[in-house]
Parts: structure tokens; sequence; C-alpha cells
């Protein structure tokens, strides 16, 4: 009977430290407080984005992940790809920035 309730024990342990591993956030997943952040930034920046005059007329796209802020899309001149880097590095919460925007 002792052996059955050792095992018992152990294995609810073990099941325990499974389920807390399936929930930590690696990278390939992110928490749901990071998913909600980093959506946050993205609505941030597409925001200003389109109420700037000189950007508004572009399609920029903006993605976000874990603080980190990709832009890509097509733009006509060097001075857009450099304002729109320059809007997103601006928002509160942005680690960094890569630039993709290519210049037409």
């Amino acid at each position: 009977m002792k052996k059955s309730y050792i095992v018992i024990r152990f294995l609810v342990v073990l099941m325990m430290i499974a389920a807390f591993v399936a929930c930590a956030s690696t990278p390939k997943q992110s928490s749901t407080g990071e998913y909600i952040d980093d959506s946050v930034i993205t609505s941030k920046i597409k925001t200003q984005l389109a109420s700037d005059d000189f950007l508004k007329s572009f399609q920029i796209r903006v993605e976000s992940r874990k603080g980190i802020v990709q832009l890509s899309g097509f733009v006509d001149s060097q001075n857009a790809v450099d304002k729109a880097g320059q809007i997103a590095r601006g928002v509160e919460g942005v680690k960094s920035v890569k630039n993709d925007l290519i210049v037409k």
C-alpha cells in the first residue's frame, strides 16, 4: 500500500511539473500578457503611421513580437523609411525596430 501511495504522489508531482512547463513562455509561444502588449504596440504604431500626413498614403505592415517591431512594405523615399522607423521607436514598449521597408 505504501509503495502505491509513493508512486501516485510521484506521478502527481510529475504531472504538476509538466503542466507548469507547458504554460511557461517559450521562444515559439508567448503568454497572453505578451500577446496583448504586442497588440497594443502594433496598434499604436499603425495609428501614428496612419495619422502622419507624409506616411498615410503608404501601405506599411507592422508586426510586433516581444517588443521587437518589424516594418515591411514599399515607400517612395528614404525619408519615409527613416520617419516610419523613428515613429516606431518612439512608441512605449518597443525594444527594437527591424525596418524592412523598401524604397521603390
